[in-house]
């Protein structure tokens, strides 16, 4: 495995710059093709990873194909183009040209069909001799999208230098199997999934055939004695794959009852003479469950050369033969070791995938807090290999919960836990209705390595969870959705808390929450995790704090404050939330009720008081009365609250342990002007040295880069400056000096 803790390499970074600018690299023609603006003689490994590196990152189509027109400075050897939409036109003006060693045309959308490749291929004098291996999986040949002339003359067989073709998934005939069969050269041919029903074509290539893959030939119709008869005349092969899936489908337990004739075959096969298929060091029978310990056992113990045996899903995989064997590889259930040998040899194929999957998840749920990146890229690969299966993205993200879960996602390497949270933000968007895939998500996001140190698209993460919230959904996956975006939430910039709380929908469904939870009078982590998740959704976001507003949260709050007021962590977290709608002015006047302050003035100070309640209560009247012209209470209300500020604020100590945090000093600006009374002033420099103490080095920074230094400047040269004030803003200053001291010593 790729030591996922490295940084990229340098030709991948290239690689992936090139396909981002590839609008400024090009010039645009009147067709809208793409011509290299300057295109340099490439080596031509370079050229095939441009393709390549296209083709993985989405970027290759009909427009940008067109830059390999000019083969002279990009010569293409290694086509790889899976999955790719590119129409017959673009495929045979643009890759056609080149002397081409591999093609992989896998599964490639736009209305290209295998004929059209085929055709393309073929109308390069060069191209059909130098082809070697051609893949064209999950392809759909249909000859009459050619012209009659065309059709009759083009043939898998006019490509002489063909050694390896892949038609799985295709739907391949048995003609067309006998014209592949005459190729001279022929060593490698993969016809699964496909609807051929004779085998008999083979021995056209029997003495230069080593790879045969059949697997699933759902419409094989052969005797299992002409099977093993033609099977045993192809005395070069070396790797034989007639593995099913059969055992995946709804018909599977009435189907274990009847053995088939390839079934048959393969047992005469197991307990026959090894003079059958001589060179044969690797079988492929999984899914086969008809296939007994005993028949393996005599198999393996009479080819003393064999390297590789397929076994999953066959309930065979426990012979202790297999053990003894210290160079033969194994796919099945039995132990770890076959597992992910399955997860390794089946990525292709989605029921394998699953078996595997499911099995891994079992012993994963007892691997002790092992630290185990070698197994969760191969849990990754499987997601990725089948992002639209939902059976194989639901067994998958158990497991990646199972190896991420608790003090296993420590050891792990970020670039791969990062990978592996996008994939798992790729399955909630794919699958957005099925709750138990969802819940699955949510356990793996439910880390603190993950949504503290990982990176990832919190913003797209935070809106994916937010929209589970709307439907009905059960206690625990609402406690997990609730507990990710309040984390999530506070580690978005400004913008994109901005842009999340824009919608109210948001702010209605957490609000609901907490309304849920205040009729019952409970105190859980649910109602602490949304009361969280609003606070940080208000902070500096004057957009959602309207809307707050607007939906009638400021009621709610009233009603929470008097229902816990024994709850000093859930009044913090309505006091901070208040403290960002008064930052708002032009919602300040929707805070001026005389009861709530009362409320408010009466946790500023007080033997049952913590601090932190305090300091938010304090922060809401600063800023209330921080603008005189906009108070419309009584006077001496104000003036009240200002004497009892000041005294309260001197009495406060600074806590150990860290109680808030701000995205910038902005708010404090106007509270710092040398016209504010003296209890705003104090509120604000007592806050900005509390942050200070706890995190140096990002709020002196802070403090440098917004301007506020030069407001404490002000500040204490002002005469009337209040004492105590002056020494709190000479003490924030002297933490900035001697930040800066220790920042950028000198020689």
């Amino acid at each position: 495995m790729a030591d996922e803790s490295c940084p990229a390499a340098l030709s991948e970074l290239c690689l992936a710059q090139v396909c981002l600018s590839l609008d400024t690299l090009c010039r645009i023609g009147p067709n809208g093709s793409m011509r290299l603006l300057w295109a340099p003689l490439l080596p031509q490994e370079m050229a095939d990873q441009i393709l390549n590196k296209m083709a993985v990152e989405g970027r290759l189509n009909d427009r940008t194909v067109s830059i390999f027109r000019n083969c002279e400075q990009l010569r293409l050897r290694k086509a790889r183009i899976r999955s790719s939409p590119l129409s017959a036109e673009a495929f045979r003006c643009a890759l056609c040209p080149h002397r081409l060693q591999e093609l992989d045309a896998s599964w490639v959308s736009g209305g290209l069909t295998g004929a059209q490749i085929l055709s393309g291929l073929a109308s390069n004098p060069e191209c059909r001799a130098s082809l070697q291996r051609l893949t064209l999986r999950g392809f759909q040949m249909e000859w009459e999208s050619l012209q009659v002339e065309e059709a009759a003359q083009v043939a898998f067989s006019s490509l002489k230098g063909l050694r390896t073709l892949n038609l799985a998934n295709t739907d391949l005939t048995d003609p067309t199997l006998e014209d592949i069969c005459t190729l001279p050269k022929l060593e490698g041919l993969d016809i699964s999934s496909t609807p051929v029903t004779e085998l008999s074509a083979l021995l056209g290539c029997r003495n230069t055939l080593r790879y045969l893959t059949a697997h699933g030939l759902r419409r094989l119709d052969m005797s299992s004695s002409r099977l093993i008869s033609v099977l045993g005349q192809l005395s070069a092969l070396q790797h034989l794959d007639l593995s099913d899936d059969r055992f995946a489908s709804a018909l599977s337990s009435a189907e274990d009852d009847i053995e088939s004739e390839v079934d048959q075959a393969l047992r005469l096969l197991l307990e026959g003479d090894p003079g059958v298929l001589p060179a044969l060091v690797s079988l492929d029978v999984s899914g086969r469950k008809r296939m007994t310990e005993g028949a393996i056992q005599a198999f393996v113990e009479r080819r003393c050369g064999l390297v590789f045996l397929g076994l999953l899903a066959t309930g065979a995989g426990s012979c202790d033969v297999l053990t003894a064997k210290d160079n033969l590889k194994v796919t099945g259930e039995a132990n770890e070791q076959q597992i992910c040998e399955s997860l390794r040899r089946y990525r292709e194929r989605e029921c394998f995938t699953r078996e595997a999957l499911v099995n891994l998840y079992q012993l994963t749920s007892d691997m002790d807090n092992q630290t185990r990146p070698d197994i969760l890229k191969l849990v990754l690969e499987g997601m990725q290999n089948h992002s639209d299966s939902l059976s194989v993205q639901l067994v998958a993200s158990a497991c990646i919960f199972n190896l991420t879960n608790q003090d296993m996602a420590v050891g792990m390497p970020h670039p791969l836990l990062s990978a592996v949270v996008n994939q798992v933000l790729k399955a909630m968007r794919g699958f957005p209705s099925h709750q138990q895939l969802q819940k699955n998500c949510l356990l793996v996001l439910c880390s603190d390595i993950i949504l503290q140190d990982v990176p990832f698209d919190r913003f797209e993460a935070a809106k994916l969870v937010m929209n589970l919230l709307s439907g009905q959904v059960d206690q625990t996956l609402q406690r997990m959705a609730v507990a990710i975006i309040s984390i999530l939430v506070a580690k978005l910039s400004t913008e994109q808390t901005t842009q999340l709380g824009a919608d109210i929908f948001i702010m209605k469904q957490l609000l609901g929450i907490v309304q849920q939870k205040a009729m019952t009078g409970v105190v859980d982590s649910t109602l602490k995790f949304a009361l969280s998740a609003l606070w940080n959704l208000t902070d500096e976001t004057p957009t959602a704090s309207r809307h707050f507003i607007q939906c009638q949260g400021l009621e709610l709050y009233e009603e929470v404050l008097e229902s816990y007021y024994s709850e000093s962590s859930i009044q913090q977290k309505v006091l901070g939330l208040l403290n960002n709608i008064a930052e708002v002015e032009e919602l300040q006047a929707d805070l001026m009720d005389e009861g709530l302050l009362d409320h408010i003035m009466s946790l500023l100070q007080g033997p049952h008081v913590e601090v932190g309640v305090s300091y938010f209560a304090g922060g809401i009247l600063a800023h209330l009365t921080s603008r005189q012209d906009a108070w419309t209470l009584d006077q001496e209300l104000r003036q009240t609250i200002l004497e009892q500020l000041c005294a309260a604020i001197l009495t406060w100590d600074l806590p150990e342990r860290e109680m808030v945090s701000y995205r910038s000093f902005r708010p404090f600006f106007s509270l710092l002007q040398t016209c504010q009374p003296a209890g705003v002033q104090l509120w604000a420099v007592w806050a900005i040295r509390l942050v200070c103490t706890q995190n140096s080095m990002q709020y002196c920074r802070m403090l440098q880069e917004e301007g506020a230094v030069d407001l404490l400047k002000t500040l204490i040269s002002d005469l009337d400056t209040h004492s105590d004030i002056r020494r709190m803003a000479e003490c924030i200053l002297g933490i900035v000096e001697c930040q800066q001291t220790t920042s950028d010593p000198q020689d």
